[in-house]
């Protein structure tokens, strides 16, 4: 499956155009985490804790983006955006959203 940021894809062109697919991932942040990140941001460390988490939800998101396209006949989806938002009380949770355009090559 190729998964693309660009609209078209060199060389390879596209045949139909299956409509719009996407992958989000809801991640909670746990109070272990957020200890662990603000005593590292008071001594000017990275916040390794949060930068796993956000990995892991983006690897998820894609992978939902993949399954979806797969599941309607796909070969690749084109134009994916990525975005990250603060949901939930008090920004207590991270929504990653992967969208795309599913296309037939």
């Amino acid at each position: 499956m190729i998964i693309s940021t660009t609209h078209t894809l060199e060389g390879r062109p596209i045949r139909e155009y299956l409509g719009l697919v996407t992958g989000e991932v809801i991640v909670g942040a746990n109070i272990f985490k957020d200890l662990f990140a603000g005593i590292r941001d008071i001594v000017g460390g990275r916040a390794g804790a949060y930068e796993g988490a956000l990995r892991d939800a983006r690897r998820q998101a894609y992978e939902e983006l993949q399954y979806e396209a797969e599941r309607i006949g796909a070969d690749a989806v084109i134009g994916v955006d990525l975005d990250y938002e603060v949901v939930g009380g008090q920004g207590s949770m991270l929504m990653v959203s992967v969208t795309g355009t599913a296309v037939r090559l």
